[in-house]
């Protein structure tokens, strides 16, 4: 599934991921391949991206903003103060803050 993350000064991050795991309003939830369509808005909290190897690979966090989990290294995280996500047809949209 595709992942894109923008914020009001950067994309964040745009290529293909494994699982998303998001802190939503009322809690942490997460989205996998072929997740129902859904719209939530996001609270407070991390982002936790888990990466294809290949995207590992090619990866380039230009914005400065993400950081690698300390206990995978596949696995990216994005702390962010809230926003809102749309997934649908395994494309997944997050505008954050």
């Amino acid at each position: 599934m595709h992942l894109q993350i923008i914020t009001p000064e950067h994309v964040i991050f745009d290529a293909e991921v494994d699982a998303v795991t998001l802190p939503g309003k009322d809690g942490e939830f997460q989205l996998l391949n072929n997740h129902a369509p859904i719209v939530a808005t996001l609270g407070q909290g991390t982002i936790k991206i888990k990466v294809h190897s290949q995207t590992f690979d090619k990866f380039n966090d230009e914005s400065g903003k993400i950081y690698t989990a300390p206990a995978n290294s596949q696995t990216l995280l994005f702390d962010i103060k809230g926003g809102t996500i749309e997934m649908n047809n395994n494309k997944i949209l997050v505008l954050a803050n």
